[in-house]
């Protein structure tokens, strides 16, 4: 005899969890019910039981995907999937805790070519960034559409995070400078994506176009290597430890443990980050009008020491 609460309930999961996987859209709790015949409050407890294990997960509409466990599985060895469809509501979740503009970006060539997950693909060498997908920012200003753009690697935050974690490479010749506060050489370059590895993000300061301010995180799947990055188009730390965090879920899920970095990059935004020693000693620039702590920006045009000390200080924001 068949128990309810034995093979049967089993059954009834499967039969819910193949509806879902071999749906060629996301599905909804009305058609699994209808489709299934189970009553409302039965359907409703196997998907909750099938949520707990990862093995569907439910969007901001309440409509059910393959969960979590599936997309682990499908990056394995050379398995593909559609980064975007997957990194999508991660996206999606930063964009509403921050209300700014949002991009997913990889290693590319100016050609158009992109490059994650180990595999290049359309041939892209993988010396310029390319953005694949955007949140757009909640607020007027700011609405530029960069999906599709090639940006430099030197002077995006997108791009210092797949040069820091070996997604990309620099092209030979002379760092071209965008704004006054480009690094323009690659010792400072370099001095600025060791600061990266060690606190989980990077940033750019108004160094690809006057007035954009931006932090990034990296993505990771089976490797050490980034595939992809995250970023927001907002100041840091607060935003840096939110980016780092989604960057940090997104990679889980596509089989990467927590990194240390991305761990410190989160902690920027518990209270306890304000009581390290170093936070005293920076709170001291925002009582002097900020002028002592920011003149250090134009005698050095790479920026630096203002974003080496970015883990440790909340002077930045100040300076949008």
């Amino acid at each position: 005899m068949t128990s309810p609460n034995g093979t049967q309930a089993i059954d009834r999961a499967a039969q819910l969890l193949t509806q879902v996987v071999n749906g060629a859209e996301p599905v909804t709790f009305t058609e699994l019910t209808a489709a299934s015949g189970l009553a409302k409050s039965t359907t409703s407890r196997l998907l909750m039981a099938l949520e707990r294990h990862q093995l569907v997960r439910r969007d901001g509409d309440g409509r059910f995907w393959p969960g979590e466990l599936f997309t682990r599985y499908a990056w394995r060895g050379t398995a593909r999937t559609d980064l975007v469809a997957v990194a999508q509501p991660f996206l999606d979740r930063l964009g509403e805790q921050t209300g700014e503009t949002v991009n997913l970006g990889v290693a590319g060539g100016a050609g158009g070519g992109i490059q994650y997950a180990g595999a290049r693909h359309g041939g892209g060498s993988g010396t310029m960034v390319q953005q694949i997908a955007q949140v757009d920012s909640r607020y007027m200003i700011g609405g530029t559409n960069w999906v599709g753009l090639a940006v430099p690697l030197h002077c995006s935050a997108l791009g210092k995070v797949l040069l820091a974690y070996g997604a990309a490479e620099l092209p030979q010749g002379r760092l071209t400078p965008r704004t006054a506060r480009t690094i323009t050489t690659r010792a400072a370059l370099q001095a600025e994506l060791a600061a990266v590895r060690d606190c989980g993000y990077a940033v750019t300061d108004e160094e690809l176009e006057p007035g954009l301010v931006a932090v990034a995180a990296p993505v990771f799947a089976a490797g050490q290597v980034a595939i992809a990055a995250i970023s927001v188009a907002d100041q840091i730390p607060l935003a840096a430890a939110q980016c780092a965090a989604i960057a940090g879920e997104l990679s889980d899920v596509l089989g990467h443990p927590p990194t240390a970095a991305a761990s410190r990059a989160t902690a920027l935004s518990h209270p306890a980050a304000p009581s390290h020693p170093a936070a005293p000693s920076h709170p001291a620039a925002p009582s002097h009008p900020a002028a002592p702590s920011h003149p250090a920006a134009p005698s050095h045009p790479a920026a630096l020491p203002r974003q080496s000390a970015l883990p440790r200080t909340a002077v930045l924001p100040q300076t949008a």
